[in-house]
């Protein structure tokens, strides 16, 4: 099995220390500040009264919250109340679409990605993100598919390409699968569930402090979908993850922490409640938050 090499313990220390360079703490005024972070070593993410809009309407509104160093925080709640706005602000991928926007503070580590200074390009390689429906390049092997990201930074020797590639499907769980023929089948050949393991080591392959996950198993047969499922409870111990999901039992099984979102009448997203998984699940402090995880409504 593939050692731990001297250049990727360099490469997680990098990545420890949040390598943005110009990112520096905007002078914005205070906000509320987020609960809930615990005594761990590692990046974390914290959302301090995060608006997001498209175009004229609002999605989701004053938002704070902390995703928790190498833990796992599920985003919870009914379609349409914002989960995947929120999680696509955590790394500016909300503000590719046309007209959309965002207001408020995300800090990393304490940096502020939404400073004036800020590369957003920058952030993205930082923040990681794994969509809903897998999305391997269909025209490159399943080795080009998981170094494309080095290899847009250029620079790169392929015998470097090359262990990376090996380390990150072994990361992903995805190497023994496909180690006779990573340099020559398509990744659109592999399965569903192989396809978005896949992705998370095209993702792991950049180095990423944080990965963001939107809904990774929603189209994945039980078996795929446990596969992911411990692949993430592996990865918590090096990364700090946030993922949104519907399914309430997969947030019971793999997350650590839990934000339950709803929107009402007005049809703005707002974060209801946030704390540890076990007491959302079992002592929820909100009536509206029981009857959700009850199956009243949603």
């Amino acid at each position: 099995m593939l050692s731990l090499t001297d250049a990727q313990t360099r490469a997680r220390s990098l990545r420890d220390s949040i390598p943005l360079g110009e990112v520096a703490p905007s002078p914005s005024p205070p906000l509320p500040a987020a609960p809930l972070r615990p005594p761990d070593t590692g990046p974390s993410l914290d959302v301090r009264g995060l608006s997001a809009w498209y175009g004229e309407r609002k999605a989701i509104e004053d938002v704070s919250l902390s995703v928790a160093p190498r833990h796992i925080t599920a985003i919870i709640g009914p379609s349409g109340c914002g989960k995947s706005t929120l999680i696509r602000c955590l790394n500016r991928m909300h503000e590719v679409v046309r007209g959309a926007r965002a207001q408020g503070r995300v800090l990393l580590d304490e940096q502020d990605i939404y400073a004036p200074q800020v590369d957003p390009v920058r952030v993205r390689r930082v923040v990681g993100m794994v969509f809903q429906k897998p999305n391997p390049f269909p025209m490159m092997s399943i080795f080009d598919n998981v170094v494309a990201g080095l290899r847009l930074q250029g620079g790169v020797r392929m015998r470097h390409l090359e262990e990376v590639g090996e380390r990150a499907l072994r990361q992903a769980a995805l190497w023994d699968e496909v180690k006779d023929v990573w340099k020559k089948a398509s990744g659109v050949s592999l399965s569903g569930g192989q396809q978005q393991r896949l992705c998370i080591a095209r993702t792991l392959a950049v180095e990423p402090a944080v990965i963001l996950m939107d809904e990774p198993c929603s189209a994945l047969d039980p078996i795929a979908t446990y596969r992911i499922e411990e692949l993430m409870s592996d990865l918590k111990r090096d990364y700090t993850i946030a993922i949104v999901t519907h399914n309430m039992q997969q947030a019971s099984r793999v997350s650590d922490y839990t934000a339950f979102m709803l929107a009402e009448a007005d049809r703005i997203g707002r974060l209801v409640e946030f704390g540890p998984t076990a007491s959302i699940f079992t002592n929820p402090s909100e009536r509206r938050t029981e009857d959700y995880i009850t199956g009243r409504f949603g």
